[in-house]
């Protein structure tokens, strides 16, 4: 990889995916906090699944528009077609949110069933489903900032809003206001930012612009973008809907405190997706694209395997750290859900090849496949071995998906699968067995095979860690 595309491979995931770094910290800096105020993992839970619902509805109702927004607004350098397509996107989502929010208000006891598994919250369901509706809005008001690239207002916003945000909660909490405390300051905050945002880019909206055939244009782009996102629900969200059903709302929460704790691992996968696409398209045509493709897969493979190993050995720590009671319990599904994300990140990274040959459902088909094996080992594995078995559901399926991409790919001759990623692949996977079966609790176990998995890695990438150590020190003394 030469400078030029080393630095916009560098400069991009760091430009681009520090906004979505920035709104993640706060609620994994804020997650003892909440946790100790609460009486038990129960409320906790039942905040998580109201979450859930509110990033499955929302979506739903954006019904892709916010994509389809992003593409058309670029179609044209003209002022007021631009107005006319984000004045139809949001005449859309509009109509569409509030249908959506019509719908869990007049049948309340179902989906108050269905979703936190008993007709008494019927309350916290009117919270979710208002803010489904708030959420819809937000989407595409705050879209002109993103599209006009005011990168420090975006920036603000990411930081402003969870600090808004647990401002409102934990007075709340305070006030042992325990089942609507989260839902309410999402709600709250996600109110404030709508309004901050439509006085920021009013100007781009106006009710008289709506035009019923570019809705239906916009539509063509967005709604095929749909499964893409219930896939990824599913991977994301769909085992703690599960989980209630077959266990109950507790393990939801700690199983919620869990995968929060594990998100420090979508640092790394933000940073990367806000970067990659732009990267992948600008070298897609170099001569040496499928090489370049494969040699930045099997180093991204070298970094994410290599933080997972040296974290694992101090999960039980880290929780017995941070949490107390029950919550403690969550260590048990971090190392799955902190590789999970990492496991997309190379899957994203290969499937991108697709493209090149103009083919973009096998990418999707591929993930449904994943996501279909997912949701039916967690139905099998949570009746024996729990949340755990939940979170391992999850890591087999990223793992699936992954595989049959590589397979396809490799056969297709648009990319290189080494000898030695497979054989990391194997050390990574006896890592886990080991680790498991050893001592999860223990740490000196954990991280004498840590070590030797690390000192294999080291030996099978030594060539390049020697370069890499070798400029280092060059462009360190001038």
């Amino acid at each position: 990889m030469n400078k030029n595309r080393t630095k916009l491979f560098l400069e991009n995931f760091l430009i681009y995916g520090l906004g979505g770094i920035i709104s993640k910290i706060a609620p994994i800096i804020m997650l003892p906090i909440v946790t100790r105020l609460m009486p038990n993992t129960t409320y906790y839970g039942l905040s998580d699944l109201s979450n859930i619902t509110v990033s499955f509805g929302s979506a739903i109702a954006v019904m892709g528009m916010y994509d389809a927004m992003f593409r058309m607004f670029f179609e044209k350098d003209d002022l007021e077609y631009r107005k006319e397509v984000c004045s139809n996107a949001l005449g859309f989502v509009l109509i569409s949110g509030l249908i959506m929010c019509l719908i869990l208000f007049l049948m309340k006891k179902y989906f108050s069933v269905w979703i936190f598994n008993d007709m008494k919250y019927v309350g916290l369901l009117n919270f979710t489903a208002f803010s489904i509706f708030i959420s819809t809005l937000s989407s595409i008001i705050m879209a002109p900032t993103r599209m006009q690239n005011k990168r420090k207002v975006y920036l603000a916003a990411n930081t402003i809003s969870p600090i808004l945000g647990y401002s409102i909660s934990i007075p709340l909490l305070m006030q042992k206001n325990y089942l609507y405390a989260l839902p309410a300051a999402a709600l709250i905050s996600s109110a404030i930012m709508l309004i901050v945002f439509y006085g920021l880019n009013r100007r781009w909206f106006n009710s008289k612009r709506v035009n019923v055939e570019l809705i239906k244009e916009m539509l063509k782009i967005g709604a095929p973008l749909m499964p893409g996102f219930i896939v990824y629900w599913i991977f994301t969200s769909c085992a703690r809907i599960i989980i209630s059903k077959e266990i109950g709302n507790d393990f939801v929460g700690i199983y919620g405190v869990g995968a929060r704790v594990a998100s420090v691992s979508q640092f790394i996968y933000l940073a990367f997706a806000g970067g990659w696409q732009y990267f992948a398209f600008s070298t897609m045509k170099d001569d040496d694209q499928i090489v370049l493709t494969s040699n930045i897969f099997e180093y991204l493979a070298l970094v994410a395997f290599s933080a997972y190993i040296i974290v694992v050995p101090f999960t039980y720590y880290i929780f017995k750290l941070l949490f107390t009671g029950s919550y403690v319990n969550g260590y048990v599904i971090f190392p799955y859900l902190f590789l999970s994300p990492l496991l997309l990140m190379l899957y994203q990274t290969i499937v991108n090849q697709f493209l090149v040959v103009k083919k973009t459902w096998p990418s999707t088909l591929i993930l449904s496949i994943g996501a279909i094996t997912n949701i039916i080992l967690n139905y099998i594995m949570i009746r024996v071995i729990g949340i755990e078995g939940s979170a391992v559901a999850t890591l087999i399926g990223y793992a699936v998906s992954l595989i049959i991409a590589s397979i396809v790919l490799s056969k297709m001759k648009l990319i290189i699968v080494s000898k030695r990623i497979k054989i990391m692949s194997l050390i990574l996977i006896l890592f886990i067995i080991l680790w498991r079966l050893i001592s999860p609790v223990n740490i000196l176990p954990a991280v004498f095979i840590s070590v030797l998995a690390l000192i294999m890695f080291i030996y099978l990438y030594r060539q390049e860690i020697n370069t890499v150590y070798r400029n280092g020190i060059k462009y360190i003394l001038g």
